[in-house]
């Protein structure tokens, strides 16, 4: 196959690059996840109350159990892998 001089360029550069900037994301979502493990609850805004419409009161948020806040997705991927591995390490 002949290539041409507007076309001879490599994609393995910029499939490098990629993986580059995707390794840094995922390490700088990890260190949040590290050191912010909870996040604020999207449904009660961080509050942990619910408002009622019949009543015009406020109940305890079912997500978050009234805490207002819940773990984020990564910090319980890194519970479950850390769970997996310790099953499977002998004591």
């Amino acid at each position: 196959m002949t290539s041409y001089a507007a076309t001879a360029t490599t994609t393995a550069g910029t499939a490098g690059l990629f993986l580059l900037i995707l390794a840094a994301v995922t390490l700088c979502y990890l260190a949040v996840c590290w050191r912010r493990p909870f996040t604020r609850c999207r449904r009660c805004h961080g509050t942990g109350r619910r408002p009622v419409l019949i009543w015009r009161t406020a109940r305890a948020c079912r997500r978050c159990r009234g805490d207002g806040e819940h773990p984020r997705a990564g910090r319980l991927a890194l519970n479950y892998l850390r769970e997996l591995h310790d099953k499977g390490t002998p004591r």
